[in-house]
């Protein structure tokens, strides 16, 4: 019989409740305006009804930029960097974390410190080892300097140094497996799940990032989902509605991959915390 203190009490689903409905509001409010025009949306009290011109703001969409090659090379970018993120961050982890070697707290310590450096303040440096490069206006713009994160390193270093017994590592030497053996069949197998929830975590970043490709990307068969929501907008004008279309249509992705591996998610990151 279950005990009254563990009991559930009404108010604690009420509390749920409207923590959901204040979080996906905002994501109904934008199908809402996607669906109207700007005259609707500024209008007080303001439409929670949807109206019937999402068709025709979404062709407008498609025929002012083009809509579907930027969330295609959205896709390319964020995807990729999802892997790099799974990948390389789980390597520099495992070293950090499992790996003897001269100067490794110091850089470790340097790794943790770049968290607290503002991304702006890399923008010019950045920018100048691109255009070094002659990457400007290219996906591998994006792409390369995302592959990797120093969260993502500080992550998985904990996950692995927190999973993984150094008394496994050694009886795997002993069998005569090498260090990239060692993590590739035993260390990145049991911390799979944290880095599937880096790699999301990665995806989602690069999928919403709009100040790094605003600046890189010059011609619109380059643009990104976000540029291309930008692009919608002329200099003087916003077309709410034109504008909130492209936003929901750049939002169907993310929601459509959390529905799939939302729970995956969730299981990954509990998964994690209770780790000691």
């Amino acid at each position: 019989m279950m005990k009254k203190a563990d009991r559930v009490r009404w108010w604690t689903y009420l509390l749920l409740a409207a923590a959901t409905l204040a979080c996906a509001f905002p994501l109904y409010w934008m199908f809402v305006v996607a669906t109207t025009d700007t005259a609707t949306a500024t209008r007080l009290p303001p439409e929670i009804v949807p109206g019937g011109n999402f068709f025709h703001l979404a062709g407008l969409v498609f025929s002012t930029v083009p809509f579907v090659r930027s969330i295609l090379n959205s896709l390319v970018v964020a995807g990729t960097i999802g892997v790099g993120h799974a990948l390389l961050c789980s390597l520099a982890g495992f070293a950090f974390a499992k790996l003897r070697f001269r100067g490794r707290n110091v850089l470790f310590l340097i790794v943790v410190l770049t968290m607290t450096v503002p991304t702006q303040l890399a923008v010019i440096p950045q920018y100048m080892i691109i255009s070094s490069l002659g990457w400007v206006d290219t996906l591998q713009a994006l792409i390369v300097p995302g592959l990797a994160s120093a969260f993502g390193i500080f992550w998985m270093r904990q996950h692995l140094a927190t999973t993984i017994s150094d008394e496994i590592l050694q009886a795997a030497r002993i069998d005569g497996a090498g260090t990239w053996q060692i993590f590739w069949r035993i260390a990145f197998p049991l911390v799979r799940p944290a880095a599937f929830v880096l790699g999301l975590l990665g995806f989602v970043t690069a999928w919403n990032d709009f100040l790094w490709p605003f600046i890189v990307l010059k011609s619109p068969e380059m643009y990104t989902a976000q540029i291309a929501i930008k692009a919608l907008q002329n200099s003087y004008t916003i077309d709410l509605g034109l504008a909130m279309s492209g936003s929901f249509l750049a939002t169907l992705p993310l929601i459509v991959l959390f529905v799939f591996v939302g729970r995956r998610m969730v299981a990954g990151i509990m998964d994690g915390a209770f780790k000691g």
